[in-house]
């Protein structure tokens, strides 16, 4: 019989993955990854429906409840060093170098998918497969890869955040949700009497206040409009985000958005809605998925955030890069997130996004 370990978070998603799987014959385990660390870099002021949070150990032992009321073994996997160590310290070097990081990319690619599964090994859980309540699919292309494939509800696709899976992981991974609705999910685990049906989903990574996890000191700098006229003060460009348009502290005779954030000089380039598109951009830091890479250009369709639809583009390879160029503007591409192509509903691969143009 082939072993599972599945992640529990404690919320209905991977509840319903580690019942199905049960359902379907697999010798499941249950496991979930302790990321809140009680020193260091750690916060306390985090909130419940985040991922990163001081309310963990709540979810553990829900997680720990589910587990026994489907019946299969728990453990509690301790991943805070690699946490902190991967996702939290490219959060914050991202945000000192102005850039708008993605942390739920890095967790999965690097910790839920990579140091949860490893350390389960080395601490002497037995398992054939890593399951996840994602809801994406994983399938087989002609040439023999291993390819990611978007959910069947395109407004819950979660294919975004796991393209940085490699081969070897994909390999291991069982992804039992890809081809379900959310409401199926939750009367699922309704019908099966699971408390965790109507619980809410995380809605970030985190649901504290950014600067307590960057605890970066106040440099004050200009917010300039984008012919450099000095518009007012702030106190750290790393509390904005490129397309924000409430609490900039200026105002206009019509609203603005922040455009650009520059490391360099300490300014927070501010400008109107005309000015928050973008044609195209340089994506690096490259990960191939369904394809071993590009040679020549092709058509596709990218997503630049995880809650929009794939639109049409061309992507140019350029060495290790890959210019993205939109059929229409794009608005408030922020350099530091994920820029993610697909062919239909096959994630071709992505990378983080550079410059935009």
């Amino acid at each position: 019989m082939t072993k599972v370990l599945v992640g529990l978070s404690g919320g209905v998603d991977s509840t319903v993955a580690a019942l199905l799987l049960k359902q379907q014959g697999y010798d499941v385990i249950g496991a979930t990854m302790s990321i809140w660390g009680k020193n260091g870099m750690a916060a306390q002021s985090g909130h419940k429906n985040a991922c990163y949070g001081p309310d963990e150990i709540e979810d553990i032992e829900e997680a720990r409840k589910i587990a026994e009321k489907i019946g299969i073994s728990y453990h509690v996997i301790n991943c805070v060093e690699k946490y902190e160590s991967i996702v939290l310290e490219n959060f914050k070097s991202e945000y000192k170098n102005g850039r708008t990081p993605n942390p739920c990319v890095w967790c999965n690619a690097y910790v839920k998918f990579g140091a949860l599964p490893d350390m389960a090994h080395a601490v002497g859980i037995e398992f054939d497969k890593f399951a996840t309540g994602h809801y994406a699919g994983i399938g087989v292309g002609a040439n023999g890869r291993y390819q990611l494939i978007r959910g069947i509800n395109p407004k819950k696709d979660q294919s975004y955040f796991l393209y940085r899976l490699k081969q070897d992981q994909l390999a291991r991974v069982i992804l039992p949700l890809g081809q379900y609705t959310k409401d199926e999910i939750r009367s699922i685990a309704r019908e099966n009497g699971f408390e965790v049906a109507d619980k809410p989903d995380s809605q970030d990574f985190y649901g504290g206040d950014y600067n307590e996890l960057l605890n970066f000191e106040e440099k004050e700098g200009n917010i300039v409009d984008v012919e450099g006229k000095i518009l007012g003060k702030h106190k750290g460009f790393w509390n904005y985000t490129i397309g924000q348009r409430k609490g900039l502290g200026v105002s206009a005779s019509e609203a603005l958005y922040v455009l650009e954030l520059r490391k360099g000089t300490n300014e927070v380039v501010v400008g109107f809605a005309d000015k928050t598109f973008n044609k195209s951009l340089i994506a690096n830091n490259l990960n191939w998925v369904s394809i071993e890479g590009l040679t020549e250009p092709i058509k596709a369709q990218a997503k630049i955030r995880s809650t929009q639809q794939p639109v049409d583009a061309e992507l140019i390879p350029h060495g290790n890069s890959v210019e993205v160029i939109f059929d229409d503007l794009q608005k408030s591409i922020a350099v530091g997130q994920s820029a993610v192509f697909y062919d239909g509903n096959i994630l071709l691969g992505g990378g983080i996004i550079d410059s935009v143009g």
